[in-house]
């Protein structure tokens, strides 16, 4: 696994972003671990967070793209940390550009943030997790009716390895099979588990034997087959 793979998955739990205990998703299921970006709030937080990004969608899908977007809400601030890390880190001019929930009609009016979208425009689409698929549902039509743009790819921070509303496919490759473009994470949860299993991370141990035991019983239940 590569270096900053592992920084990553240290650093959401330091953030506290990466959670392990007993939760209720928004899809009702109970599942032992749990992921909010939200919890990337300081300046220092939000710099580190970008440059893993960076380094993901460097190693992904390339430097053969101008437009890096975020889906409003918490898409916006990634997608502005990402692209600040970009020229940081390979001297690459990115621009970001996100959406709006409500298109403004005065000032700077439109339904977008940022660098406007022409035809043409290569574009990679930045998110923080993707379950099921929704959020894609919304943005891809948007990004359609603004130009004629050729989407590169999904980059999202945690790939949580569930089936998504197919019940057969993850959610990423149920992206992928629908609209056409491919889609990768920063780490996968295998990857987590693998290196957080039984091994210290901020003072004690997250994933033991219990944890990992629940974890897999998790998969059982709502991973890909």
């Amino acid at each position: 696994m590569q270096s900053y793979k592992e920084e990553f998955i240290e650093f959401m739990v330091e953030s506290g972003v990466l959670r392990f205990g007993d939760f209720t998703l928004k899809s009702g299921r109970k599942s032992p671990f749990f992921m909010n970006a939200g919890g990337y709030v300081t300046g220092s937080m939000l710099s580190r967070l970008g440059k893993y990004y960076a380094q993901a969608i460097h190693e992904q899908f390339g430097d053969d793209f101008e437009i890096l977007f975020g889906p409003a809400y918490k898409g916006i601030p990634l997608s502005v940390a990402t692209v600040i890390a970009y020229d940081e880190l390979y001297g690459k001019q990115i621009k970001y550009c996100a959406n709006r929930k409500e298109v403004k009609d005065h000032g700077d009016t439109g339904i977008l943030l940022g660098s406007p979208l022409k035809d043409g425009d290569k574009v990679v689409i930045i998110e923080d997790v993707t379950t099921s698929g929704k959020s894609i549902e919304e943005t891809f039509p948007i990004l359609k009716a603004q130009a004629n743009v050729e989407v590169k790819g999904l980059m999202v921070s945690l790939n949580r390895m569930e089936v998504g509303p197919s019940g057969t496919k993850a959610a990423l490759d149920e992206i992928t099979d629908t609209y056409g473009f491919p889609t990768a994470a920063i780490v996968t949860m295998a990857e987590v588990v693998e290196h957080l299993y039984n091994r210290p991370c901020q003072g004690s141990i997250v994933i033991d034997d219990e944890m990992k035991a629940r974890i897999d019983a998790y998969y059982e239940t709502y991973g890909v087959k």
